[in-house]
């Protein structure tokens, strides 16, 4: 799995890290449908508030749809704009579907011969100035007189949920790994004034302790970002009060030395998932 999901580090690079200037983000035109046979909107990109398409637009390709029944779905016509992608997805069975991007990759760099390597992007030519900084595209082709490795297992997720008719739960069991949620409030049953709950796991375990922020939408309008700065409880339990109706951008990332690969030391875990709140 990381060759095959290096490319989508590959392909945010400089967009993927949470302590940068720019979030990305998904923003569905809906979450909670009455019925079957319609279809949602979606705008992908990265920007430095969520949902303002101002920076740079994330790859569709890499989204990937689980149907309530654990099938695999996929998007429509889809299209790459300056600042954001776009794409439908049909919703056709009954249900919660879970929507986004997920990556597992190792980035970092190494020496051979005295130059230095980058991991975890394309091929390219040396810099035109300073010393020459090449790049190879997966840890797998990690040459065997590497040395002065530092190397990061980087593990994301970044998704939405879309209800049909009545929720389901059977797409929030825990997989056991890396950073990821498990709702106590369904995702799509959040409503302003009334408290949400998350539980957030690590390996499977309660992540206890996480810092975790809530943005809401429309920061252009306001004076300040109204980010609720959260943290889990010892049972990764994290409550959220909404102060209001709309979208929220929620993010959670931590780092540890416990990477799945051999080669790296480092790992960096994100979890971000854009949130519908309704009116009461």
């Amino acid at each position: 799995m990381i060759r095959t999901t290096v490319l989508l580090a590959a392909a945010l690079c400089g967009l993927a890290a949470p302590a940068t200037a720019h979030n990305q983000w998904l923003l569905p035109s809906s979450t909670v449908l009455s019925d079957l046979g319609q279809s949602v909107t979606v705008d992908a990109g990265a920007s430095t508030a969520p949902f303002e398409a101002d920076h740079a637009a994330l790859p569709a390709e890499m989204v990937k749809v689980w149907a309530p029944d654990g099938t695999m779905g996929s998007i429509e016509n889809a299209a790459r704009l300056r600042y954001r992608s776009t794409f439908d997805v049909r919703i056709d069975k009954p249900g919660t579907w879970r929507i986004g991007m997920e990556n597992n990759a190792v980035t970092g760099s190494f020496k051979l011969d005295g130059e230095t390597w980058t991991l975890g992007r394309r091929r390219g030519p040396p810099p035109a100035a300073g010393a020459p900084v090449r790049n190879i595209a997966s840890v797998d082709e990690l040459p065997a007189g590497a040395t002065d490795l530092d190397l990061t297992q980087v593990m994301s997720r970044n998704e939405f949920f879309v209800t049909a008719g009545e929720p389901s739960e059977a797409l929030f069991a825990p997989t056991g790994k890396g950073l990821e949620i498990v709702p106590v409030t369904l995702p799509t049953d959040l409503v302003a004034n009334e408290p949400g709950q998350f539980r957030f796991l690590v390996d499977g375990a309660p992540a206890a302790g996480l810092a975790v922020e809530v943005i809401p939408g429309g920061r252009r309008y306001r004076s300040d970002s109204q980010t609720l700065a959260l943290t889990t409880d010892a049972e990764g339990l994290v409550t959220i009060n909404w102060p209001s109706a709309g979208f929220y951008w929620l993010n959670a990332v931590m780092t540890d030395a416990n990477p799945g690969h051999p080669k790296a030391s480092k790992r960096r875990m994100s979890y971000t998932a854009t949130l519908e709140v309704l009116a009461p």
